[in-house]
């Protein structure tokens, strides 16, 4: 029968290990399906992001009691799972409490006794943040771009951390009370009561030693299987985030963020035109500007709209959307990874893509949501990871403007007047101070 378990879980731990490893191979490669570019300036300036916004959460600390909150479940998900290594060693080599021999006792309890009070701290926050995402109905949580998957995906995600912590919690007070009892497999690991479960001990004392090992080895399987599970959830949910918050942040634009990006190929038709000279005279494939589609945008864009945390900060931001405009810089980001996902999907069909006649824009991200868009890059500042939305705004919008010709009347007429006149106003240059008059 012990050997039966130790071959289960094996079994168990590579079934995980591969549809993980698995689906971050299709992740992977839809993010490099966008076009090159260079973010290895400046490391040292890199790792300081990685550190202060992914590790430190930085930008979080602008609203201290939410901040200290969501750090609380963020140091419960890092600290508690060094205990997930002992569960995993236990179950390939049949052992129990295997790190009270390496690490003795005075300082196995420390540490056990450590993570039961974060798993009591992580369990008191999901109960405030349900709460928080479905009592209160702050603006941000109850949006329609929350309507249907999504906002049942943030429920799940901390349902699933209060019963991972309340198991973990009830295997310690079986464990302990079996250990007081003198059953043989758990007092020869004896490690003494832990803090928080051993107030879990008047509600299990009523039970044979038959139900508590059985309670105990329940709670230890479903809490290894629960986080195998939510491993394997991760790539098909927001909470992606806890694993790619930190390329990310080492990715991010260290430019100004008013800064935008000239296309070079725009410039040399500007030079071009007053150099005639230093144009090319070999016939040049015509260059496209912006992008229509998820390939055309850089592959930074693309890890972007994966990290997307979904938490809706940018889009309470967003002056456009303040005032009830389409745009929701929160939805250009879920909509770009939906296509991704889509365009991800078509190729593993296909073995390439095979044109499904749908693109990011208008199948998925409308005209009016991005004319609404100011550029005024609340969103990017709002943005606790460094998701940068209006990086993917501008690039769709250079495509309406500069490919399809589509734009508004009002923009074709400034247009017009920068290009006559090197300013948005029907004035000549000579007579820029005409406006005085009027």
């Amino acid at each position: 029968m012990h050997y039966l378990q130790q071959i289960a879980f094996v079994l168990l731990l590579l079934a995980a290990v591969w549809f993980f490893s698995r689906q971050v191979k299709f992740i992977r490669r839809n993010i490099l399906l966008g076009k090159d570019a260079d973010y290895s300036d400046h490391p040292e300036l890199r790792w300081k992001n990685l550190l202060l916004l992914a590790f430190g959460q930085k930008k979080m600390f602008k609203n201290p009691l939410v901040a200290l909150l969501h750090f609380v479940i963020y140091a419960g998900f890092v600290i508690i799972n060094l205990e997930v290594l002992e569960i995993v060693l236990d179950g390939l080599l049949g052992t129990h409490r295997l790190f009270t021999g390496f690490l003795g006792l005075g300082f196995y309890r420390f540490l056990i006794n450590s993570f039961e009070w974060l798993a009591l701290g992580v369990l008191l926050v999901c109960i405030v943040f349900l709460a928080r995402r479905n009592l209160l109905k702050l603006g941000r949580f109850i949006s329609k771009d929350l309507d249907g998957w999504p906002r049942s995906d943030a429920n799940y995600i901390l349902l699933t951390e209060i019963l991972l912590m309340l198991l973990f919690l009830t295997m310690n007070a079986a464990d302990t009370l079996l250990q007081e009892r003198g059953v043989a497999a758990y007092a020869a690991h004896p490690t003494g009561s832990f803090v928080i479960s051993s107030l879990l001990h008047p509600f299990l004392n009523g039970y044979s030693d038959q139900v508590l090992v059985l309670l105990e080895r329940t709670c230890w399987w479903l809490h290894i299987a629960g986080i195998l599970a939510f491993l394997n959830y991760l790539p098909f949910s927001k909470h992606l985030h806890i694993l790619l918050a930190f390329p990310n942040a080492y990715y991010a634009r260290l430019e100004v963020q008013g800064k935008m990006k000239n296309m070079p190929s725009i410039q040399n038709e500007v030079i071009y035109a007053m150099q005639p000279e230093l144009a090319p005279t070999d016939a040049a494939e015509a260059p496209s500007f912006g992008a229509k589609d998820v390939m055309e945008l850089s592959w930074r864009n693309l890890l972007d709209a994966y990290s997307c945390t979904e938490c809706g900060r940018c889009s309470a931001a967003c002056p456009a959307n303040s005032t009830g405009k389409l745009l929701s810089p929160r939805k250009i980001m879920m909509d770009t990874r939906d296509r991704l996902e889509e365009v991800g999907k078509n190729i593993d069909k296909n073995g390439q893509f095979v044109a499904d006649g749908k693109s990011l824009v208008h199948d998925y991200i409308s005209t009016e949501e991005l004319r609404a868009c100011t550029t005024c890059n609340a969103c990017v500042e709002a943005c606790p990871v460094s998701i940068n939305p209006l990086e993917i705004i501008l690039e769709l919008r250079r495509s309406l403007v500069m490919e399809a010709s589509n734009a508004p009347q009002e923009w074709n007429a400034m247009f017009s007047n920068v290009e006559n006149n090197f300013a948005p106003w029907k004035f000549s240059p000579d007579e820029r101070d005409a406006w005085i008059n009027n």
